[in-house]
């Protein structure tokens, strides 16, 4: 598996600044702070269901798509990070 880009990357890259938004006028149209967008687009911050909600109404994807990438993003991140869990697998003839 590759390593996905965090979606607050493609929110900058691929739509705030073709737009030639400044983070304060995106937050503005989002309804958010610039705080809670600057930590998402330095990939500080995560994308929720309400944040992407508010992203499909102001620039699209759907909320899936960008729930999507969240997702994917966080369990590269888990499987790269993952500790040493105690755990015993079930086996199939038990």
């Amino acid at each position: 598996m590759y390593n996905p880009c965090h979606p607050g990357e493609i929110l900058k890259e691929d739509i705030i600044k073709p737009l030639h938004l400044s983070v304060s006028e995106a937050a503005v149209h989002l309804g958010v702070s610039r705080k809670t967008l600057s930590k998402i687009i330095n990939g500080k911050g995560r994308i929720t269901p309400e944040m992407a909600l508010r992203l499909e109404m102001v620039f699209g994807p759907s909320a899936e798509s960008w729930l999507r990438m969240q997702i994917a993003f966080d369990l590269w991140q888990a499987r790269q990070t993952k500790p040493e869990f105690h755990i015993t697998p079930l086996s199939a003839q038990a």
